[in-house]
């Protein structure tokens, strides 16, 4: 039988597996699950964004950029963006690719149409200019090595001394393993839905300082 996800928590040290965790997989069957028979995936979009939102209390007076990739955790990105504009932030969207998901190109639409700015990254992108960095580039599906403007992107924000949001996962890790030949260090790691294996593992541990997963309201398909 599917159930429902625990309540809100923060997931940190010895306390990690106390929460549900489970595989990119599972996770991915588990999206479908609950996309087919409970919740549209627009819906899971903007409650993943507002879930981001609600896990950080210091957005008010700060400089933020968000960088997004082409996939689903770029639209997490689009929607956050939305919905800091509408509570009276002002954030900047960096785009290091010129792709977008359905319902990435839906929450796209929506923040430009809210006012937000979008950019695209180049290597003149200044990310020491900002307070706080929102990592949406790449997602838990990702596997191998990050190359091209979506490795120049990483690069720079680990050399800036903003704070740094990784949603879903830090881009360019193993969503199972938590290995990595390039990945975003962040301050803050927002997982969605359901930690997953490689988010609790040693290897993780050198990029993520603290570690929160949010419900909105994913069922498990077992």
């Amino acid at each position: 039988m599917p159930r429902k996800l625990r309540n809100v928590r923060e997931a940190r040290d010895g306390d990690w597996m106390k929460d549900i965790v489970i595989s990119v997989e599972q996770m991915r069957k588990s999206d479908a699950y609950t996309i087919e028979n409970f919740v549209s995936s627009k819906e899971l979009m903007y409650r993943a964004a507002m879930g981001v939102y609600n896990a950080y209390a210091e957005w008010k007076d700060k400089t933020i950029a968000i960088v997004v990739g082409g996939g689903n955790n770029g639209g997490d990105g689009y929607a956050l963006a939305g919905i800091l504009q509408k509570n009276g932030v002002n954030p900047t969207v960096i785009r290091v690719s010129e792709k977008m998901s359905e319902d990435g190109k839906h929450y796209h639409d929506l923040a430009v149409a809210s006012g937000v700015v979008i950019e695209k990254y180049t290597e003149e992108t200044d990310f020491a200019s900002y307070d706080v960095i929102v990592d949406c580039i790449l997602g838990t599906g990702f596997v191998g090595e990050v190359r091209g403007e979506a490795k120049n992107a990483i690069d720079a924000i680990n050399k800036c001394n903003a704070y740094v949001i990784s949603v879903d996962i830090n881009s360019g890790m193993n969503g199972d393993t938590g290995e990595a030949f390039t990945a975003v260090d962040s301050d803050l790691t927002v997982s969605i839905g359901y930690l997953k294996t490689g988010l609790v593992s040693d290897e993780a541990k050198k990029h993520i300082k603290k570690l929160t997963n949010i419900d909105i309201g994913i069922v498990l398909a077992e």
